[in-house]
């Protein structure tokens, strides 16, 4: 399992294509337009590949997380950036574009912890846990070395960010 796996940041185009999208998504036009526009682009464009390709996935690494419904117990698909961790596990942000409620797939893996992601179109079982404490620093500072100033979503936002680190237990699959 070594999908997951960082993805080298010292390029110089690669970082500086990411503070120049990186700046243009904390704007306020963007965080109006991205919740509406994002999820149903992404839906599309993994249905027709299968999870192999994601939008956002040209930007930076991304997977798809499927999660049991906390009420419906129903499966529930988010398209989310990911960190590497080094070890083979990856790491998520609850920002939810900067607004100031936790977004749904978070309390999915609260009350079920246990999931799927899919990566490149290749199927892992994940249990998640939530980054708490003195870690979240250091968390922070490792999102943002792949997405500048990825941290400003949590202060915008008025909220503490839930931070979860999933960690593989299977392969799903084929």
């Amino acid at each position: 399992m070594t999908e997951l796996r960082p993805l080298p940041t010292a390029d110089p185009i690669v970082r500086g294509v990411r503070i120049v999208v990186s700046a243009i998504t904390r704007t306020t036009a963007w965080r109006w337009a991205a919740p509406r526009v994002m999820p149903p682009v992404e839906r599309a464009l993994a249905a027709a590949t299968g999870g192999r390709a994601q939008l956002s996935s040209l930007f930076v690494p991304s997977l798809i997380l499927t999660t049991t419904g906390a009420k419906s117990g129903l499966p529930r698909d988010t398209v989310l950036m990911y960190t590497a961790d080094g070890h083979g596990r990856a790491i998520v942000a609850g920002t939810n574009w900067a607004a100031a409620t936790h977004p749904a797939w978070t309390y999915n893996l609260l009350a079920h912890p246990e999931a799927v992601i899919t990566v490149r179109g290749r199927r892992y079982a994940v249990r998640a846990s939530v980054i708490e404490g003195d870690a979240r620093d250091r968390v922070w500072r490792h999102l943002e070395s792949q997405w500048p100033e990825y941290r400003a979503y949590e202060r915008d936002s008025g909220r503490t960010v839930r931070l979860f680190l999933l960690t593989l237990l299977r392969v799903e699959g084929p």
